[in-house]
């Protein structure tokens, strides 16, 4: 398949938003685990203590994601320059690795999105009851 080199191009708005959505989420998770440090120190309460070592899961999870998104968007620059050098398979080769990797990314940020919809029942839970 011969792919033009603005193909690759059509993925920077979505990698941008993706990269964005992301470092929200991290910024969220970073404010949430300075707050229950805080009052762990306080209270020493196991809650807490399991509620920092989920979000700490997360915050691997999201790092991981924003890593796979970044190198996606890189991947997609190298295949847009490859395709410029007129080395086409080269370039398709380079902008299918970027979409794996984009593919990688999305499928941790299912899954951190599960982690997160758990923590969030066991925290209903109490209520509930």
């Amino acid at each position: 398949m011969e792919i033009s080199l603005t193909t690759p191009a059509l993925l920077f708005p979505a990698i941008s938003l993706l990269l964005l959505a992301y470092t929200n989420r991290f910024l969220a998770l970073a404010n949430l685990i300075r707050s229950l440090h805080a009052r762990y120190m306080t209270e020493k309460d196991v809650k807490i203590k399991a509620q920092i070592s989920n979000l700490k899961k997360r915050v691997i999870l999201i790092r991981n994601m924003q890593l796979l998104g970044i190198s996606s968007l890189f991947f997609c620059v190298v295949s847009m320059f490859t395709i410029y050098q007129e080395y086409q398979m080269v370039g398709s080769i380079i902008f299918g690795f970027s979409l794996v990797l984009l593919m990688i990314s999305l499928l941790l940020s299912i899954i951190e999105i599960q982690i997160s919809v758990k923590a969030l029942n066991i925290q209903m839970g109490d209520i509930e009851k």
